[in-house]
């Protein structure tokens, strides 16, 4: 499978980004899904969108328009279903960080909450500003790091306030720079990805 492209996108380098998004593409149609559940939310925002990579690519504007149409989160996913089998008490007070990728650009922000609230025991609490960037934005922690970290002390001091034992973020580059502010502060809180708390209750991980 390898790299869906997301990361080239992101840093404008389009045509790299088409390449991989072409054997991205090929590779799923070769296995012949109806549904492709991402993970990471930078992936899946561009993914969504290689129809309009594409659009003026006559061999795959089409190929990549029904690829799209198949792409979900896997918290859209999993929310759009029953859950099934038993899921175990998680005494952990958890809040919630809204990666952009997510909630600006997929537009979903409610289904990985309810994914949190199936889980019993679990105590969720709202995170002020939740959407609010915590610094990582691709690349820009290392090309801009003085207003990264500045956005990063923000969103540390908001999750502090919430008493949680757990902050959970659906992207890998906002959980890597929120867990890098948490272990400059000495904060033993730890970073999670939805799927990660549904593992544990499913699994009744004390």
């Amino acid at each position: 499978q390898g790299c869906c492209g997301s990361l080239c996108v992101h840093e404008g380098e389009r045509e790299r980004g088409k390449l991989l998004a072409r054997q991205t593409i090929e590779c799923f149609e070769r296995a012949n899904v109806d549904a492709v559940a991402v993970n990471a939310a930078g992936c899946g925002s561009v993914m969504k969108e290689y129809w309009e990579l594409f659009q003026t690519d006559p061999v795959y504007a089409k190929r990549a328009e029904a690829f799209s149409k198949k792409v979900r989160d896997v918290s859209e996913l999993l929310a759009g279903v029953p859950l099934c089998g038993q899921l175990h008490p998680l005494n952990l007070t958890v809040t919630y960080h809204d990666a952009c990728h997510l909630a600006h650009g997929q537009k979903i922000r409610q289904e990985p909450r309810r994914l949190l609230k199936t889980i019993p025991g679990l105590r969720f609490v709202e995170l002020k500003e939740s959407d609010f960037c915590g610094g990582s934005a691709g690349i820009y922690n290392l090309l801009h790091p003085e207003p990264a970290q500045q956005l990063l002390d923000r969103k540390i001091e908001r999750i502090k306030e919430t008493g949680a034992d757990v902050v959970v973020s659906g992207n890998p580059g906002c959980s890597l720079q929120i867990e890098k502010g948490l272990r400059e502060r000495g904060l033993q809180i730890r970073v999670m990805h939805p799927v990660e708390l549904l593992d544990w209750s499913y699994r009744g991980v004390e």
